[in-house]
Formats: C-alpha cells, sequence, structure tokens
C-alpha cells in the first residue's frame, strides 16, 4: 500500500522551491532544489508528478505572492491620489522587495522552459489589469489601465536591460505627471 500525498509536506516543500527561485532564479535541474528543500529528487517528483509541473507550481506560487503583496500597493486610499499609489507601488516593485520577483520571472521568460507555460506570460500580464482598472477608476479613467500597465512592462525591460534606475525612475515620475496634469 503507497503512501497517501501529504498537502503540508506539499506545500512546505513548494514554498522552500520557491523561496530558492525567487533568489537566485529557476533552476535548469532539480539539484538546486533538493538542496534548498533538503529533501531527494524523488521525493519532489513524488509530490510534484514530474519537474515541469513543479517549475509550473513554483512559477504559479510566485506570481500568487507577487500579486498579494503588488496588489495591495495597488489599491486605493482615499486620503491620496492614485499617482501617489503608483509611484509609491513603483518604488517598491523595482526597490530590494520587489527585484527577486522581477530577476525571477525576467530569466525564465529568456529560458527554454518559459515554451512549456505557454499561459503563463499572459496571466501573468493580464492579472495586473484589473487593480490598475479599480485604482485607476478613482481618477474616471480606468481605460487607462492598459496603458498603465504598458508603460510599467516597459519600463521594467529598460530597467532590466539597462540597470539605470535613474532614467526609469525619472520617466516613470514623467508618466504619472501627464496623468496628474489629465486630472
Amino acid at each position: 500500500m503507497g503512501r497517501r500525498p501529504e498537502p503540508e509536506i506539499k506545500q512546505r516543500l513548494l514554498d522552500a522551491c520557491t523561496d530558492h527561485a525567487l533568489e537566485h532564479g529557476l533552476p535548469d535541474r532539480l539539484d538546486p532544489l533538493v538542496r534548498a528543500t533538503g529533501t531527494s529528487a524523488r521525493m519532489l517528483i513524488y509530490h510534484f508528478g514530474t519537474r515541469d509541473a513543479l517549475l509550473g507550481a513554483i512559477l504559479d506560487s510566485a506570481r500568487q505572492r507577487q500579486l498579494a503583496t503588488f496588489g495591495d500597493l495597488l489599491r486605493v486610499h482615499p486620503d491620496r491620489p492614485y499617482t501617489v499609489t503608483l509611484a509609491q507601488a513603483w518604488a517598491f516593485m523595482t526597490g530590494p522587495e520587489g527585484r527577486p520577483y522581477l530577476r525571477m520571472f525576467g530569466l525564465w521568460r529568456e529560458s527554454a522552459a518559459q515554451k512549456r507555460q505557454p499561459d503563463f506570460r499572459r496571466a501573468a500580464t493580464t492579472d495586473w489589469l484589473g487593480p490598475l482598472e479599480e485604482g485607476l477608476r478613482s481618477m474616471d479613467r480606468p481605460e487607462l489601465a492598459t496603458l498603465v500597465l504598458a508603460v510599467i512592462r516597459g519600463l521594467l525591460m529598460d530597467l532590466d536591460a539597462t540597470e539605470d534606475h535613474d532614467r526609469a525612475n525619472e520617466a516613470f515620475t514623467h508618466f504619472l505627471s501627464t496623468l496628474d496634469a489629465r486630472e
């Protein structure tokens, strides 16, 4: 008689793998995840089925963490203009707290593994439209959500390529001033 799956063990393993991936990026092999979890490759496969399923679970877990954290940053605060909220969210996303997500998803985007998760990029992008629409509704401009998202994504790609934080921050500040001017 085989063992029954234990969801709490699987979750503990997933949390450790996600922590590792956020710090170091998604690995090409299981060995780094084995070391990070203190278990065996056999146990990881037992709980997740395949290496690709484990990597998919890690991506989903990291995305859920990012959504929870960054989603809170994008919430409307009645005591301040939404452009201030966006500026604070940008500072967090591009600062030390947000960089692990940007690094992990950036490395993944460039890897061959991303082809095995074809819907991830779309979902990881469109997940942000709802929170941005809600926030921009406070400015009576929910239709600008796609534009704001495109500017953020473009500047994040620029920042990833150049590491020129000052220029990217200045560009985002300038963009926010155009939103303020529209009000």
